[in-house]
Protein backbone atom coordinates (compact mmCIF):
# COMPACT_ATOMS: atom_id res chain seq x y z
CA UNK A 1 0.00 0.00 0.00
CA UNK A 2 1.03 3.60 -0.55
CA UNK A 3 2.26 5.46 2.52
CA UNK A 4 -0.34 8.01 3.68
CA UNK A 5 2.45 10.51 4.26
CA UNK A 6 3.52 10.20 0.65
CA UNK A 7 5.38 13.35 -0.47
CA UNK A 8 4.16 15.44 -3.37
CA UNK A 9 6.93 14.32 -5.72
CA UNK A 10 5.62 10.76 -5.73
CA UNK A 11 3.67 9.94 -8.94
CA UNK A 12 -0.11 9.66 -8.53
CA UNK A 13 -0.85 7.20 -11.33
CA UNK A 14 -1.58 3.99 -9.40
CA UNK A 15 -1.36 1.70 -12.41
CA UNK A 16 2.44 2.05 -12.36
CA UNK A 17 2.69 1.52 -8.63
CA UNK A 18 0.47 -1.54 -8.54
CA UNK A 19 1.36 -3.18 -11.87
CA UNK A 20 -2.21 -2.96 -13.15
CA UNK A 21 -0.89 -2.56 -16.70
CA UNK A 22 0.49 -6.10 -16.63
CA UNK A 23 -0.68 -8.71 -19.12
CA UNK A 24 -1.94 -12.15 -18.03
CA UNK A 25 -0.53 -14.90 -20.30
CA UNK A 26 -0.55 -18.62 -19.50
CA UNK A 27 -0.77 -17.91 -15.80
CA UNK A 28 2.09 -15.38 -15.91
CA UNK A 29 1.72 -11.78 -14.71
CA UNK A 30 3.87 -10.08 -17.36
CA UNK A 31 5.10 -6.52 -17.20
CA UNK A 32 5.85 -5.67 -20.82
CA UNK A 33 8.40 -5.30 -22.21
CA UNK A 34 10.65 -6.26 -19.26
CA UNK A 35 9.51 -9.87 -18.99
CA UNK A 36 9.36 -10.46 -22.75
CA UNK A 37 12.79 -9.08 -23.62
CA UNK A 38 14.47 -10.65 -20.59
CA UNK A 39 12.92 -14.07 -21.18
CA UNK A 40 13.65 -14.16 -24.92
CA UNK A 41 17.29 -13.10 -24.50
CA UNK A 42 17.87 -15.59 -21.69
CA UNK A 43 16.28 -18.47 -23.61
CA UNK A 44 18.41 -17.67 -26.69
CA UNK A 45 21.54 -17.40 -24.54
CA UNK A 46 20.97 -20.82 -23.01
CA UNK A 47 20.23 -22.46 -26.39
CA UNK A 48 23.23 -20.92 -28.18
CA UNK A 49 25.62 -21.69 -25.31
CA UNK A 50 24.53 -25.32 -25.24
CA UNK A 51 24.59 -25.72 -29.03
CA UNK A 52 27.99 -24.06 -29.55
CA UNK A 53 29.89 -24.98 -26.40
CA UNK A 54 33.37 -24.76 -27.88
CA UNK A 55 32.79 -21.29 -29.37
CA UNK A 56 31.11 -20.15 -26.15
CA UNK A 57 34.10 -21.33 -24.11
CA UNK A 58 36.53 -19.40 -26.31
CA UNK A 59 34.37 -16.28 -26.14
CA UNK A 60 34.06 -16.36 -22.35
CA UNK A 61 37.79 -17.05 -22.01
CA UNK A 62 38.43 -13.81 -23.91
CA UNK A 63 35.66 -11.78 -22.27
CA UNK A 64 36.65 -11.77 -18.61
CA UNK A 65 40.26 -10.53 -18.84
CA UNK A 66 39.26 -8.02 -21.51
CA UNK A 67 36.54 -6.51 -19.33
CA UNK A 68 38.55 -6.42 -16.10
CA UNK A 69 41.57 -4.93 -17.89
CA UNK A 70 39.48 -2.11 -19.38
CA UNK A 71 37.24 -1.34 -16.41
CA UNK A 72 39.23 -2.26 -13.30
CA UNK A 73 39.62 1.40 -12.28
CA UNK A 74 35.87 1.99 -12.71
CA UNK A 75 34.97 -0.95 -10.48
CA UNK A 76 37.47 -0.07 -7.74
CA UNK A 77 36.58 3.63 -7.74
CA UNK A 78 32.85 2.95 -7.60
CA UNK A 79 33.20 0.44 -4.75
CA UNK A 80 35.21 3.00 -2.75
CA UNK A 81 32.44 5.57 -3.22
CA UNK A 82 29.83 3.08 -2.00
CA UNK A 83 31.79 2.45 1.21
CA UNK A 84 32.28 6.15 1.95
CA UNK A 85 28.64 6.93 1.20
CA UNK A 86 27.38 4.13 3.48
CA UNK A 87 29.61 5.22 6.36
CA UNK A 88 28.41 8.83 5.96
CA UNK A 89 24.79 7.71 6.28
CA UNK A 90 25.59 6.19 9.67
CA UNK A 91 26.96 9.43 11.14
CA UNK A 92 24.68 12.02 9.50
CA UNK A 93 21.14 12.99 10.59
CA UNK A 94 19.78 11.25 7.48
CA UNK A 95 20.36 7.98 9.33
CA UNK A 96 17.41 8.69 11.64
CA UNK A 97 14.83 8.22 8.86
CA UNK A 98 12.85 5.02 9.30
CA UNK A 99 12.10 2.72 6.36
CA UNK A 100 8.32 2.67 6.10
CA UNK A 101 7.66 5.84 8.05
CA UNK A 102 7.94 6.95 11.66
CA UNK A 103 5.59 4.28 13.03
CA UNK A 104 6.79 1.32 10.94
CA UNK A 105 7.67 -1.89 12.81
CA UNK A 106 10.22 -4.51 11.78
CA UNK A 107 8.72 -7.62 10.21
CA UNK A 108 11.46 -9.97 11.43
CA UNK A 109 13.50 -10.46 14.57
CA UNK A 110 17.21 -9.69 14.49
CA UNK A 111 18.00 -13.43 14.45
CA UNK A 112 15.75 -14.12 11.47
CA UNK A 113 16.92 -10.98 9.68
CA UNK A 114 20.63 -11.76 10.12
CA UNK A 115 20.07 -15.35 8.99
CA UNK A 116 18.52 -14.21 5.73
CA UNK A 117 21.21 -11.53 5.19
CA UNK A 118 23.95 -14.13 5.66
CA UNK A 119 22.35 -16.83 3.52
CA UNK A 120 21.40 -14.53 0.65
CA UNK A 121 24.49 -12.31 0.70
CA UNK A 122 27.43 -14.62 0.21
CA UNK A 123 26.86 -18.01 1.75
CA UNK A 124 28.09 -20.15 -1.16
CA UNK A 125 31.03 -17.80 -1.74
CA UNK A 126 32.29 -18.05 1.83
CA UNK A 127 32.06 -21.83 1.68
CA UNK A 128 33.97 -21.91 -1.61
CA UNK A 129 36.63 -19.27 -0.90
CA UNK A 130 36.90 -19.42 2.91
CA UNK A 131 39.79 -21.88 2.70
CA UNK A 132 40.96 -21.51 -0.89
CA UNK A 133 41.50 -17.74 -1.12
CA UNK A 134 43.73 -17.26 1.96
CA UNK A 135 45.76 -20.27 0.88
CA UNK A 136 46.11 -18.90 -2.66
CA UNK A 137 47.41 -15.55 -1.44
CA UNK A 138 49.68 -17.14 1.15
CA UNK A 139 51.08 -19.59 -1.39
CA UNK A 140 51.79 -16.85 -3.92
CA UNK A 141 54.23 -15.19 -1.51
CA UNK A 142 56.25 -18.39 -1.41
CA UNK A 143 56.48 -18.95 -5.13
CA UNK A 144 53.16 -20.77 -5.30
CA UNK A 145 50.87 -21.03 -8.28
CA UNK A 146 48.24 -18.37 -7.74
CA UNK A 147 47.09 -18.29 -11.35
CA UNK A 148 44.06 -16.86 -13.13
CA UNK A 149 43.57 -17.04 -16.89
CA UNK A 150 47.20 -18.07 -17.32
CA UNK A 151 48.79 -15.17 -15.43
CA UNK A 152 50.03 -14.83 -11.86
CA UNK A 153 47.74 -12.90 -9.54
CA UNK A 154 50.19 -11.90 -6.81
CA UNK A 155 49.49 -8.81 -4.77
CA UNK A 156 52.71 -6.72 -4.73
CA UNK A 157 53.15 -6.66 -0.89
CA UNK A 158 52.90 -10.46 -0.86
CA UNK A 159 55.87 -10.69 -3.19
CA UNK A 160 57.73 -8.33 -0.87
CA UNK A 161 56.96 -10.61 2.08
CA UNK A 162 58.32 -13.72 0.36
CA UNK A 163 59.88 -16.02 2.92
CA UNK A 164 58.47 -14.14 5.93
CA UNK A 165 55.86 -16.52 7.32
CA UNK A 166 54.06 -14.12 9.66
CA UNK A 167 54.02 -11.19 7.23
CA UNK A 168 52.77 -13.45 4.44
CA UNK A 169 50.00 -14.84 6.64
CA UNK A 170 48.75 -11.42 7.70
CA UNK A 171 48.90 -10.01 4.19
CA UNK A 172 47.12 -13.06 2.76
CA UNK A 173 44.34 -12.70 5.33
CA UNK A 174 44.09 -8.94 4.78
CA UNK A 175 43.67 -9.46 1.03
CA UNK A 176 41.04 -12.16 1.59
CA UNK A 177 39.01 -10.16 4.11
CA UNK A 178 39.20 -7.13 1.83
CA UNK A 179 37.25 -9.04 -0.81
CA UNK A 180 34.56 -10.10 1.69
CA UNK A 181 34.38 -7.08 3.99
CA UNK A 182 33.13 -3.51 3.76
CA UNK A 183 33.22 -3.09 -0.02
CA UNK A 184 30.84 -5.90 -1.07
CA UNK A 185 28.39 -5.13 1.70
CA UNK A 186 28.45 -1.43 0.83
CA UNK A 187 27.48 -2.42 -2.73
CA UNK A 188 24.52 -4.43 -1.37
CA UNK A 189 23.64 -1.65 1.06
CA UNK A 190 23.25 0.97 -1.68
CA UNK A 191 20.85 -1.14 -3.75
CA UNK A 192 18.89 -2.44 -0.77
CA UNK A 193 18.49 1.00 0.77
CA UNK A 194 17.38 2.55 -2.52
CA UNK A 195 14.75 -0.11 -3.07
CA UNK A 196 13.49 -0.11 0.52
CA UNK A 197 13.30 3.68 0.84
CA UNK A 198 11.51 4.39 -2.42
CA UNK A 199 9.13 1.48 -1.91
CA UNK A 200 8.25 1.87 1.77
CA UNK A 201 8.58 5.63 2.13
CA UNK A 202 7.44 6.79 -1.31
CA UNK A 203 4.93 4.07 -2.20
CA UNK A 204 6.70 3.12 -5.44
CA UNK A 205 7.00 -0.45 -6.79
CA UNK A 206 9.70 -2.61 -5.26
CA UNK A 207 11.71 -2.62 -8.47
CA UNK A 208 14.97 -1.07 -9.60
CA UNK A 209 13.54 1.73 -11.73
CA UNK A 210 11.76 3.22 -8.71
CA UNK A 211 15.06 4.39 -7.24
CA UNK A 212 15.54 6.74 -10.19
CA UNK A 213 12.31 8.68 -9.81
CA UNK A 214 14.08 11.66 -8.14
CA UNK A 215 16.43 11.84 -11.13
CA UNK A 216 14.22 10.84 -14.08
CA UNK A 217 10.72 11.70 -12.88
CA UNK A 218 7.88 9.85 -14.56
CA UNK A 219 10.22 8.80 -17.37
CA UNK A 220 11.10 5.82 -15.15
CA UNK A 221 7.79 4.28 -16.26
CA UNK A 222 8.93 4.38 -19.89
CA UNK A 223 11.93 2.98 -21.75
CA UNK A 224 14.60 4.39 -19.39
CA UNK A 225 12.97 2.40 -16.60
CA UNK A 226 12.48 -0.67 -18.79
CA UNK A 227 16.20 -0.70 -19.62
CA UNK A 228 17.19 -0.36 -15.94
CA UNK A 229 14.97 -3.30 -14.96
CA UNK A 230 16.09 -5.46 -17.90
CA UNK A 231 19.74 -4.86 -17.05
CA UNK A 232 18.92 -5.74 -13.45
CA UNK A 233 17.38 -9.05 -14.56
CA UNK A 234 20.48 -9.96 -16.59
CA UNK A 235 22.84 -8.95 -13.79
CA UNK A 236 20.88 -10.96 -11.25
CA UNK A 237 20.64 -14.07 -13.40
CA UNK A 238 24.32 -14.17 -14.33
CA UNK A 239 25.51 -13.20 -10.85
CA UNK A 240 23.41 -16.01 -9.43
CA UNK A 241 24.61 -18.43 -12.10
CA UNK A 242 28.20 -17.79 -11.01
CA UNK A 243 27.36 -18.61 -7.41
CA UNK A 244 25.28 -21.64 -8.33
CA UNK A 245 28.08 -22.92 -10.57
CA UNK A 246 30.61 -22.51 -7.77
CA UNK A 247 28.23 -24.31 -5.43
CA UNK A 248 27.80 -27.20 -7.85
CA UNK A 249 31.58 -27.49 -8.32
CA UNK A 250 32.18 -27.62 -4.56
CA UNK A 251 29.25 -29.90 -3.74
CA UNK A 252 30.40 -32.40 -6.38
CA UNK A 253 33.97 -32.15 -5.10
CA UNK A 254 32.66 -33.03 -1.65
CA UNK A 255 30.60 -35.93 -2.97
CA UNK A 256 33.70 -37.17 -4.78
CA UNK A 257 35.68 -36.85 -1.53
CA UNK A 258 33.09 -38.76 0.49
CA UNK A 259 31.53 -41.23 -1.94
CA UNK A 260 33.82 -41.26 -4.97
CA UNK A 261 31.35 -39.59 -7.33
CA UNK A 262 33.13 -38.79 -10.54
CA UNK A 263 33.69 -35.09 -11.20
CA UNK A 264 32.50 -34.61 -14.77
CA UNK A 265 30.11 -32.48 -16.77
CA UNK A 266 27.25 -34.99 -16.58
CA UNK A 267 27.31 -35.17 -12.80
CA UNK A 268 27.53 -31.37 -12.51
CA UNK A 269 24.43 -31.06 -14.67
CA UNK A 270 22.58 -33.73 -12.70
CA UNK A 271 23.52 -32.05 -9.43
CA UNK A 272 22.31 -28.64 -10.60
CA UNK A 273 19.05 -30.20 -11.82
CA UNK A 274 18.52 -32.00 -8.51
CA UNK A 275 19.19 -28.93 -6.40
CA UNK A 276 17.04 -26.76 -8.68
CA UNK A 277 14.15 -29.16 -8.05
CA UNK A 278 14.63 -28.68 -4.30
CA UNK A 279 14.72 -24.92 -4.89
CA UNK A 280 11.43 -25.15 -6.78
CA UNK A 281 9.83 -26.81 -3.75
CA UNK A 282 11.09 -23.95 -1.61
CA UNK A 283 9.77 -21.41 -4.15
CA UNK A 284 6.31 -22.93 -3.96
CA UNK A 285 6.46 -22.91 -0.14
CA UNK A 286 6.97 -19.13 -0.14
CA UNK A 287 9.24 -16.66 1.68
CA UNK A 288 8.22 -17.44 5.25
CA UNK A 289 8.09 -21.23 5.00
CA UNK A 290 10.83 -21.56 2.37
CA UNK A 291 13.69 -19.08 2.36
CA UNK A 292 13.39 -17.96 5.99
CA UNK A 293 13.30 -21.48 7.42
CA UNK A 294 16.12 -22.77 5.20
CA UNK A 295 18.20 -19.67 6.02
CA UNK A 296 17.82 -20.25 9.75
CA UNK A 297 18.78 -23.92 9.36
CA UNK A 298 21.86 -22.95 7.38
CA UNK A 299 22.78 -20.29 9.92
CA UNK A 300 22.83 -22.92 12.67
CA UNK A 301 24.83 -25.38 10.54
CA UNK A 302 27.32 -22.76 9.36
CA UNK A 303 28.09 -21.41 12.82
CA UNK A 304 28.12 -24.95 14.22
CA UNK A 305 30.82 -25.84 11.68
CA UNK A 306 32.71 -22.63 12.45
CA UNK A 307 32.63 -23.30 16.22
CA UNK A 308 33.78 -26.89 15.68
CA UNK A 309 36.77 -25.84 13.55
CA UNK A 310 37.58 -23.09 16.05
CA UNK A 311 37.36 -25.37 19.09
CA UNK A 312 39.20 -28.42 17.72
CA UNK A 313 41.62 -26.61 15.43
CA UNK A 314 44.55 -24.40 16.35
CA UNK A 315 42.35 -22.30 18.66
CA UNK A 316 45.11 -20.02 19.93
CA UNK A 317 46.41 -19.44 16.41
CA UNK A 318 42.91 -18.62 15.14
CA UNK A 319 42.02 -16.40 18.11
CA UNK A 320 45.16 -14.30 17.94
CA UNK A 321 44.83 -14.25 14.18
CA UNK A 322 41.37 -12.66 14.33
CA UNK A 323 42.70 -9.54 16.01
CA UNK A 324 45.81 -9.43 13.84
CA UNK A 325 43.81 -10.06 10.67
CA UNK A 326 41.39 -7.25 11.44
CA UNK A 327 44.34 -4.94 12.10
CA UNK A 328 46.05 -6.01 8.87
CA UNK A 329 42.81 -5.49 6.94
CA UNK A 330 42.33 -1.96 8.29
CA UNK A 331 45.99 -1.16 7.63
CA UNK A 332 45.93 -2.44 4.04
CA UNK A 333 42.43 -1.37 2.99
CA UNK A 334 43.64 1.90 1.44
CA UNK A 335 46.41 0.45 -0.76
CA UNK A 336 44.14 -2.46 -1.71
CA UNK A 337 41.40 0.00 -2.69
CA UNK A 338 43.70 2.20 -4.77
CA UNK A 339 42.62 2.08 -8.44
CA UNK A 340 45.63 3.93 -9.89
CA UNK A 341 49.34 3.25 -10.39
CA UNK A 342 49.25 -0.31 -9.08
CA UNK A 343 52.24 -2.61 -9.59
CA UNK A 344 50.05 -5.66 -9.10
CA UNK A 345 47.73 -5.35 -12.08
CA UNK A 346 47.20 -9.09 -12.23
CA UNK A 347 45.97 -9.21 -8.64
CA UNK A 348 43.81 -6.13 -9.06
CA UNK A 349 42.18 -7.51 -12.21
CA UNK A 350 42.28 -11.25 -11.47
CA UNK A 351 40.87 -10.96 -7.97
CA UNK A 352 39.56 -7.54 -6.95
CA UNK A 353 37.98 -6.32 -10.21
CA UNK A 354 36.31 -9.71 -10.69
CA UNK A 355 34.98 -9.72 -7.14
CA UNK A 356 33.57 -6.20 -7.38
CA UNK A 357 31.88 -7.00 -10.70
CA UNK A 358 30.47 -10.19 -9.18
CA UNK A 359 29.12 -8.39 -6.13
CA UNK A 360 27.63 -5.67 -8.34
CA UNK A 361 25.94 -8.25 -10.55
CA UNK A 362 24.60 -9.87 -7.37
CA UNK A 363 23.44 -6.52 -6.00
CA UNK A 364 19.94 -6.43 -7.58
CA UNK A 365 19.24 -9.89 -6.16
CA UNK A 366 20.73 -9.38 -2.69
CA UNK A 367 19.65 -5.75 -2.48
CA UNK A 368 16.03 -6.44 -3.35
CA UNK A 369 15.89 -9.42 -1.04
CA UNK A 370 17.36 -7.38 1.84
CA UNK A 371 14.90 -4.57 1.07
CA UNK A 372 11.95 -6.96 1.28
CA UNK A 373 12.89 -8.10 4.78
CA UNK A 374 14.09 -4.75 6.21
CA UNK A 375 10.97 -2.63 6.62
CA UNK A 376 10.82 -0.84 9.96
CA UNK A 377 14.56 -0.33 10.42
CA UNK A 378 16.07 3.14 10.57
CA UNK A 379 18.57 4.00 7.84
CA UNK A 380 21.34 4.05 10.47
CA UNK A 381 20.32 0.66 11.91
CA UNK A 382 19.96 -0.74 8.41
CA UNK A 383 23.42 0.37 7.23
CA UNK A 384 25.17 -0.72 10.44
CA UNK A 385 23.58 -4.15 10.30
CA UNK A 386 24.05 -4.63 6.54
CA UNK A 387 27.59 -3.18 6.42
CA UNK A 388 29.41 -3.62 9.72
CA UNK A 389 28.05 -6.85 11.19
CA UNK A 390 28.50 -9.00 8.04
CA UNK A 391 32.06 -7.64 7.74
CA UNK A 392 32.80 -8.85 11.26
CA UNK A 393 31.28 -12.23 10.41
CA UNK A 394 33.51 -12.41 7.32
CA UNK A 395 36.57 -11.70 9.48
CA UNK A 396 35.57 -14.51 11.86
CA UNK A 397 34.89 -16.92 9.01
CA UNK A 398 38.07 -16.20 7.05
CA UNK A 399 40.21 -16.20 10.20
CA UNK A 400 38.80 -19.55 11.32
CA UNK A 401 38.78 -21.48 8.06
CA UNK A 402 41.64 -19.71 6.29
CA UNK A 403 43.65 -19.53 9.51
CA UNK A 404 43.22 -23.24 10.23
CA UNK A 405 44.25 -24.10 6.66
CA UNK A 406 47.36 -21.89 6.72
CA UNK A 407 48.34 -23.36 10.09
CA UNK A 408 48.22 -26.83 8.54
CA UNK A 409 50.71 -25.64 5.93
CA UNK A 410 52.96 -23.77 8.38
CA UNK A 411 52.96 -26.16 11.33
CA UNK A 412 52.33 -29.52 9.70
CA UNK A 413 53.69 -29.15 6.18
CA UNK A 414 50.36 -30.09 4.60
CA UNK A 415 51.22 -29.76 0.92
CA UNK A 416 48.12 -31.65 -0.23
CA UNK A 417 45.84 -28.80 0.81
CA UNK A 418 47.98 -26.28 -1.08
CA UNK A 419 48.03 -28.41 -4.22
CA UNK A 420 44.31 -29.23 -4.18
CA UNK A 421 41.93 -27.57 -6.61
CA UNK A 422 39.87 -24.70 -5.19
CA UNK A 423 36.61 -26.64 -4.72
CA UNK A 424 38.47 -29.41 -2.85
CA UNK A 425 40.51 -27.34 -0.37
CA UNK A 426 37.77 -27.23 2.29
CA UNK A 427 37.49 -31.03 2.30
CA UNK A 428 41.27 -31.45 2.36
CA UNK A 429 41.40 -29.21 5.41
CA UNK A 430 38.84 -31.18 7.43
CA UNK A 431 40.91 -34.36 6.95
CA UNK A 432 42.98 -33.17 9.91
CA UNK A 433 39.91 -33.01 12.19
CA UNK A 434 37.95 -35.70 14.02
CA UNK A 435 34.74 -36.87 12.33
CA UNK A 436 36.07 -35.93 8.90
CA UNK A 437 33.18 -37.58 7.08
CA UNK A 438 30.57 -35.82 9.20
CA UNK A 439 32.25 -32.42 8.73
CA UNK A 440 32.47 -32.99 5.00
CA UNK A 441 28.80 -33.96 4.89
CA UNK A 442 27.85 -30.80 6.81
CA UNK A 443 29.93 -28.78 4.33
CA UNK A 444 28.11 -30.37 1.38
CA UNK A 445 24.71 -29.75 3.00
CA UNK A 446 25.64 -26.11 3.63
CA UNK A 447 26.63 -25.59 0.01
CA UNK A 448 23.44 -27.24 -1.24
CA UNK A 449 21.14 -25.30 1.09
CA UNK A 450 22.93 -22.05 0.24
CA UNK A 451 22.35 -23.02 -3.39
CA UNK A 452 18.65 -23.53 -2.70
CA UNK A 453 18.17 -20.28 -0.77
CA UNK A 454 20.08 -18.32 -3.41
CA UNK A 455 18.00 -19.78 -6.24
CA UNK A 456 14.78 -19.34 -4.30
CA UNK A 457 15.54 -15.75 -3.30
CA UNK A 458 16.80 -14.93 -6.78
CA UNK A 459 13.64 -16.15 -8.48
CA UNK A 460 11.59 -14.11 -6.02
CA UNK A 461 13.57 -10.99 -6.92
CA UNK A 462 13.54 -11.49 -10.69
CA UNK A 463 9.86 -12.27 -10.47
CA UNK A 464 9.28 -8.91 -8.79
CA UNK A 465 11.26 -7.00 -11.42
CA UNK A 466 9.56 -8.67 -14.38
CA UNK A 467 6.10 -8.25 -12.81
CA UNK A 468 6.49 -4.49 -12.49
CA UNK A 469 7.27 -4.53 -8.77
CA UNK A 470 4.37 -6.71 -7.66
CA UNK A 471 5.15 -8.93 -4.68
CA UNK A 472 2.22 -11.29 -5.18
CA UNK A 473 2.86 -12.45 -8.75
CA UNK A 474 1.83 -16.04 -9.59
CA UNK A 475 4.01 -18.84 -8.24
CA UNK A 476 4.37 -20.29 -11.76
CA UNK A 477 6.30 -17.14 -12.69
CA UNK A 478 8.86 -17.72 -9.91
CA UNK A 479 9.10 -21.34 -11.01
CA UNK A 480 9.95 -20.18 -14.55
CA UNK A 481 12.86 -18.05 -13.32
CA UNK A 482 14.13 -20.67 -10.87
CA UNK A 483 14.34 -23.19 -13.73
CA UNK A 484 16.24 -20.78 -15.96
CA UNK A 485 18.68 -19.88 -13.17
CA UNK A 486 19.68 -23.53 -13.15
CA UNK A 487 19.78 -23.71 -16.95
CA UNK A 488 22.09 -20.69 -17.19
CA UNK A 489 24.46 -22.24 -14.66
CA UNK A 490 24.47 -25.47 -16.70
CA UNK A 491 25.05 -23.61 -19.98
CA UNK A 492 27.96 -21.62 -18.57
CA UNK A 493 29.61 -24.61 -16.89
CA UNK A 494 29.42 -26.66 -20.09
CA UNK A 495 30.47 -23.69 -22.21
CA UNK A 496 33.65 -22.78 -20.37
CA UNK A 497 33.52 -23.89 -16.73
CA UNK A 498 34.27 -21.49 -13.88
CA UNK A 499 35.93 -19.04 -16.27
CA UNK A 500 32.68 -18.69 -18.20
CA UNK A 501 30.71 -18.17 -14.99
CA UNK A 502 33.08 -15.43 -13.89
CA UNK A 503 33.08 -13.79 -17.32
CA UNK A 504 29.29 -13.59 -17.29
CA UNK A 505 29.35 -11.86 -13.91
CA UNK A 506 31.91 -9.31 -15.09
CA UNK A 507 30.03 -8.64 -18.35
CA UNK A 508 26.83 -7.76 -16.47
CA UNK A 509 28.49 -6.21 -13.42
CA UNK A 510 30.42 -3.52 -15.30
CA UNK A 511 27.41 -1.78 -16.93
CA UNK A 512 25.35 -2.18 -13.78
CA UNK A 513 28.03 -0.24 -11.88
CA UNK A 514 26.71 2.95 -13.45
CA UNK A 515 23.18 2.07 -12.35
CA UNK A 516 24.42 1.78 -8.75
CA UNK A 517 26.18 5.14 -8.96
CA UNK A 518 22.89 6.69 -10.05
CA UNK A 519 21.10 4.95 -7.17
CA UNK A 520 23.57 6.44 -4.70
CA UNK A 521 22.75 9.97 -5.90
CA UNK A 522 19.01 9.22 -5.81
CA UNK A 523 19.21 7.93 -2.23
CA UNK A 524 20.86 11.13 -1.07
CA UNK A 525 18.29 13.29 -2.86
CA UNK A 526 15.36 11.27 -1.51
CA UNK A 527 16.60 11.08 2.09
CA UNK A 528 17.39 14.79 2.10
CA UNK A 529 13.87 15.61 0.89
CA UNK A 530 12.29 13.48 3.62
CA UNK A 531 14.59 14.85 6.31
CA UNK A 532 13.59 18.41 5.41
CA UNK A 533 9.91 17.40 5.66
CA UNK A 534 10.58 15.95 9.11
CA UNK A 535 9.77 12.41 8.07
Amino acid sequence: MVNSDQPNDTPDDSKYRLGQDNVQVLGLDIHNPVFGISAVVIVLFVLLSLLFQESAGAFFGWLRPTMTNAFDWVLLSAANLFVLFSLLLIVTPLGSIRLGGKDAKADYSYAGWFAMLFAAGMGIGLMFFGVSEPLSHYGSSFGGTAMENGVRTDWAPLAGAAGDVEASRQLAMAASIFHWGLHPWAIYSVVALALAFFSYNRGLPLTLRSAFHPLLGDRVWGWPGHLIDILGVFATLFGLATSLGLGAEQALAGLNFLFGWEVNGTNKVLLIIGITIVALISVVAGLEAGVKRLSEINMVLAFGLLIFIFALGPTGFILSGMVENMGAYLKEIVPLSNPCGREDQNFMQGWTAFYWAWWISWAPFVGMFIARVSKGRTVREFVICVLIIPTIVSVLWMSTFGGAAIDQVISHGNEAISAAAQPVKLFEMVKAFPMTELLSLVGIILVIVFFVTSSDSGSLVIDGITAGGKIDAPVVQRVFWAIFEGLIAIALLLGGGLGALQAASVATGVPFTFVLLGMMVAIFVGLRQDYKRGQ
